[in-house]
Parts: structure tokens; sequence; C-alpha cells
């Protein structure tokens, strides 16, 4: 499979789960922030803000509101990485179902034709919703549509790295606060609101409680997020769908300097596989979301050097 193939549907699904990302955390903090006072709401948005690595023109919650759903100049916003998604996907038109091309372009105009006064005269929910039902209907037309070859393996590498990383960034946000309300204020009452959004932020809270019950403890929160093999949305899960995929891609395409993707996945995954939540939490959880990101980061780049930026000699070599 020609490199730029790969690069365009590895960066499709990527943007497109940042998008559906994106589009769940604004709904969730857009609703819970409705009942706070101004200053907790600035607060909270500051974290969502800090958990997207993401900056905005605005001050208030119309500018960030408005900078991460619609600004076309920001990344980061749902906008722009949907436009980008559709961009790759037409790169590669050929190469993918004529019902993905439908549905990520279907997505790409309803998302720009929006009208931005009935977005804040009727309910911010709607428009968030729309993204998050393309994404995933999206998703569920690949999986029904393409084949399970090197193509569909970029792209679940694509979007279990993105989940990976922005999983760990959103825990690594919301134990910054718990750790630094803790010495402020003993008292945690208020964290139950903020432990129930975060599982709501990665679509968790019913699982999490099929799982513990309804008793939302932080340490909990995070075993759930971090270690469950089961919940599609865990860091844990998303490492195992990683490595697997980086394996079949390294046996179909005989590369001999696939090796080291594939070694950074099972060093990831066998991390979070024998990982106790009781141990993270007494050493340093801070670092070890870091490390995750770190390693998420070291993959990309491999997968990089192997598959897409690799020079020519290697290429003759293999």
């Amino acid at each position: 499979m020609l490199s730029r193939v790969a690069d365009n549907l590895y960066w499709m699904s990527r943007y497109l789960e940042r998008a559906e990302h994106t589009a769940r955390l604004m709904d969730v903090n857009f609703t819970q922030s409705l009942d706070q006072t101004p200053e907790a709401r600035d607060r909270r948005w500051e974290r969502v803000l800090a958990s997207l690595n993401a900056t905005v023109r605005g001050a208030d919650l119309y500018g960030i509101v408005e900078g991460l759903a619609f600004e076309p100049g920001n990344t980061s916003s749902i906008a722009a990485c949907i436009a980008q998604a559709r961009e790759n996907a037409r790169q590669v038109r050929e190469q993918i179902s004529t019902e993905m091309y439908e549905q990520i372009n279907r997505l790409y105009f309803q998302v720009r034709n929006t009208n931005r006064s009935a977005f804040w005269d009727d309910e911010p929910h709607s428009f968030f919703k729309l993204v998050r039902e393309g994404a995933h209907l999206f998703q569920g037309i690949t999986d029904s549509t393409m084949s399970y070859d090197e193509r569909w393996h970029f792209i679940q590498v694509g979007r279990f790295l993105e989940r990976a990383n922005n999983t760990s960034a959103l825990l690594s946000t919301q134990f910054t606060v718990l750790r630094e309300n803790e010495v402020a204020q003993p008292v945690m009452e208020y964290h139950y609101l903020d432990f129930v959004g975060l599982l709501k932020s990665c679509t968790a809270f019913e699982a999490y409680c099929k799982a513990y019950t309804a008793d939302i403890q932080p340490e909990r929160v995070a075993e759930f997020l971090l270690l469950n093999p089961d919940f599609p949305r865990s860091v844990c899960f998303a490492a195992e769908v990683i490595q697997n995929s980086l394996s079949a891609i390294g046996r179909s395409t005989g590369q001999r300097h696939a090796g080291r993707a594939q070694r950074l996945a099972g060093r990831l995954r066998a991390a979070l596989d024998y990982g106790q939540v009781d141990e993270i939490m007494a050493d340093d959880l801070h670092s070890y979301l870091a490390s995750i990101q770190r390693q998420c980061g070291q993959i990309h780049d491999s997968v990089y050097q192997t598959y897409i930026t690799y020079p020519a000699d290697i290429a003759l070599a293999s």
C-alpha cells in the first residue's frame, strides 16, 4: 500500500475521533455548567481547554464554544477536524467505500451549514449530538463495508491512538484539579458531579455503574478508564487494538523494520494489562498518564518512520 494512502487513512480516522471527542466533551460540560456560578463555569471551561490542549481567542463562554466548535483556524475545532477528515477521505476516495465517503461528506456539509444563530437560540446539544452520531455512523459504516486489510488496520491505529491520548489527557486534567482542591478544600462533595461528568465525557457512566454500582469514587473511575480491558474507550482497550492492528499490518507488509512500532505498542499494552490502580495512585498518577501520552507519541512517530516517511534505502532493503 502506498504511504500516501496509509497517511490519509490514519489521519482521517484521527481527525474524526478528535471531532467526536470534542463534541462529547463540550456537550457534557455545557450542560453541567448551566447551573454553576460564573466563576465555577470559567474554571470548568479552563479544564476543558486544558484537556484538549486547545486555545481560543474568546475568554467568555460564547467565545470558547464558538472557537472549539466552528473556528476554521483552530486545528482542534470540530469544524476544522471534520473538514480535514473529509479532505483525507477525498485524497483516497478510491480506497474507501462509497458509503464511507458519502457519510463524511454529509457530515461535513451539515457542520458547515449550521446556522450560528439557531445553534445558540435552540440547543447546542443538537449540534453536538449530530457530530457524535455522524462520527459513530461513519465508524459503523467503515466496519461494515471495508475488508479488514491494511487499510482498515491503519484506520484502527489512528482512531485508537487518538482515543488513548484523549482519555489519558482528560484523566490527567481531572485528577490535577482533584489534587489541587484536596489541598485547598478537604470536603469533596463537589467531586461527585465532576466525576460523573468525566465518565459521561467518555460515554462510560452506565458501563461504570454496571461494574462498580453508582458509588462514584475517583480511584475506581481511574481504574475503569485506564485498565478495564472490555470497555472500548478505556486506554487498555485502545492499546490492545493498536497492538493487534500494528501486528496485522506488519504481517501483511512484511516490513522488516515494523518491529519497533509493534514493540512500543506491546510495551504500552503490557504496562496497562499488569497495572494495578492502587500502585499507580500511590506512586504518581500524573507521571503515569504523562508516560502513556509519551508512549502514544512514540508509537505515532514509529508508525510514520516505518510506513509513511521512511527513507528510500530502507524501502528497497525491505
